[in-house]
């Protein structure tokens, strides 16, 4: 009979030891990252679709838009320096009254929307690049410099 003991302490331990190692493995790939809200949604064309998008402002920089749009465009948010989507439905209707934009105000920041930005900073703040709807490095530069320009509404 002591055989049989052995053996089934053997096998018991081995289990044992077998779901731990299981439950290690799967613990690291369960408990690796925490879930969490998206930061992003999709839209209806499938285009990632931020809460906030900044393009490339400071806080401080997005807030002198968001002057500006509440003393022109009906932006009645807070003047947080977080450009959301009602910031970017008051820029929608600036855009669309005088810079081509023909989408939805919907506050999304698409290529339509950034195509209309780009012709006015093309205008006006020193944009040399192409009206692609591509919001790089060139259009973020001559944002910066659109907001600089915001600054005496604050």
């Amino acid at each position: 009979m002591r055989p049989n003991v052995w053996t089934r302490t053997l096998v018991s331990v081995g289990a044992v030891v077998g779901l731990a190692a299981g439950g290690i493995a799967t613990a690291g790939t369960s408990f690796a990252a925490p879930a969490s809200k998206p930061a992003a949604s999709s839209g209806r064309s499938g285009v990632s679709v931020l809460a906030v998008n900044n393009l490339g402002l400071s806080t401080t920089e997005a807030k002198y838009v968001q002057c500006w749009i509440q003393d022109y465009w009906g932006y009645t948010g807070a003047l947080d320096g977080q450009l959301g989507t009602n910031s970017w439905k008051a820029l929608q209707r600036w855009l669309k009254a005088n810079w081509g934009y023909n989408d939805d105000i919907d506050g999304i920041v698409g290529p339509n929307t950034i195509k209309a930005l780009q012709r006015d900073l093309k205008a006006y703040h020193g944009y040399t690049g192409a009206i692609d709807g591509i919001a790089g490095s060139g259009t973020k530069a001559a944002f910066k410099d659109f907001a600089a320009d915001s600054r005496q509404y604050c």
